[in-house]
């Protein structure tokens, strides 16, 4: 590293920006636009070049975003541009079965008529996500975005936190926030080390056409070897995220398309007719990451950068929105008071307000992974019975349907309401 003193730390000049973000991709730039919106001024460093994020064609990617992440993307002016390429998910069944004898209209049943405030959550397709979050950030004058600029090192110095670039170039910022993935490198240079294990499992990512309308309907299967999600998506298809024992998923992901299917067809039964693949196919490996802190000096985590689960419950970046959302509240609000928003107070603001519920649902998937995934008559016949009482009670069913949504709990201020 250049041993000149870096610009706005020993010399009394400000730093180049008050937040740097590392990392681009939807945690990363959700959170560029809330602090940019809030007043701040961004840099957001995205590794990867603009093209990788741009891509137009449908590959199979999809979210499942809840009620209240969906309020955090209007309150960013970010769901306008979503709303006609979002489905609606007005049902959701949870059944417990076998491959060939899947039970879809057994188990857990929830209707969103029930919830006030509409639909528990919305479909959206990746590409479509990433390239209105994109035009935002593009046009929103507080945010520089640095595409294909990789962070080499960093270090904490008491007024800013200094980033060295690739290339020799160093930025400085008030604060930086690491939203790079599991196997952050922003976590891993501030010495944050990360709890958890590996599952024997991988996860199988596609999307399907299907004969039938799905009616908006979303399903979670618990079969033997793990979870399998099938989930609405606009016109007659569906997102389809299959847990698989690993040697298996890998086995399973290399076969023809047609091959693949066969495979597929008997784990969710034939209640959406004829299949198709409507994409490409994806694997990744499946586990349990949970940083063990959430800030460092002048340093805060969030999405996968802070917690990695198990996509059972379709909560990974509904998680990483609401990391996305506390961290905007908290620094807004440090910023009206006055306060330096790398300041160590107002990062354990943060920390406190994220770290139980982040724990919590590591181990809320880590546990009904463990308890689902198995084919125990024992543990089979208390599952079924645990999903009857919850069905039988509307109380029960309703506290449930409003977690799924995202409704409980302290929610920051891009959450709370749509309209701020």
């Amino acid at each position: 590293m250049d041993n000149a003193a870096p610009r706005g730390i020993f010399r009394g000049m400000t730093p180049d920006c008050d937040i740097a973000i590392i990392g681009g991709g939807l945690a990363g730039g959700t959170l560029a636009l809330a602090l940019a919106e809030a007043g701040f001024s961004v840099c957001l460093l995205d590794a990867a070049p603009e093209a990788t994020h741009r891509a137009a064609d449908f590959d199979g990617r999809s979210y499942a975003l809840a009620q209240a992440s969906k309020r955090l993307l209007a309150n960013l002016g970010l769901w306008s541009g979503l709303a006609e390429s979002a489905q609606p998910m007005r049902e959701i069944k949870v059944t417990d079965g076998r491959v060939g004898e899947a039970r879809v209209a057994l188990g857990l049943h929830f209707e969103g008529a029930e919830l006030e405030e509409g639909p528990m959550g919305f479909m959206v397709e990746d590409r479509h996500l990433r390239r209105v979050l994109l035009d935002r950030l593009a046009d929103h004058p507080g945010i520089t975005h640095r595409r294909g600029t990789r962070v080499t090192g960093q270090r904490a110095e008491p007024a800013a936190q200094v980033l060295e670039l690739e290339g020799g170039e160093t930025l400085t910022a008030r604060l930086a926030v690491g939203a790079d993935g599991r196997t952050s490198g922003t976590a891993s240079r501030a010495g944050i080390s990360r709890t958890g294990w590996d599952y024997p499992q991988t996860a199988l990512v596609c999307a399907i056409a299907h004969e039938r309308p799905h009616q908006g309907v979303a399903h979670q299967l618990f079969l033997p070897s793990g979870p399998l999600a099938i989930l609405p998506l606009t016109g007659n298809r569906s997102s389809i995220v299959w847990s698989e024992r690993r040697g298996l998923a890998e086995r399973i992901n290399a076969l023809p398309e047609a091959d693949y299917l066969t495979v597929l067809r008997p784990r969710f039964g034939d209640f959406l007719g004829a299949v198709s693949l409507a994409g490409a196919r994806f694997t990744y490996p499946l586990g349990l990451s949970l940083a063990q802190a959430l800030t460092a000096p002048r340093l805060a985590l969030v999405g996968d950068a802070a917690h990695g689960v198990h996509p059972l419950a379709g909560q990974g970046l509904n998680a990483g929105l609401r990391d996305v959302g506390a961290l905007a509240h908290v620094l807004e609000e440090a910023r009206a008071r006055g306060e330096d928003p790398g300041a160590a107070p107002v990062l354990d603001r943060y920390a406190r307000w994220r770290r139980f519920d982040n724990a919590s649902l590591g181990l809320a998937t880590d546990l009904f992974n463990r308890l689902f995934s198995n084919d125990s008559a024992g543990l089979r016949a208390l599952r079924d019975l645990g999903m009857r009482a919850v069905n039988a009670t509307p109380g029960l069913r309703r506290a449930a349907m409003r977690e799924a949504a995202g409704l409980t709990g302290e929610l920051p201020r891009l959450m709370a309401r749509e309209g701020r």
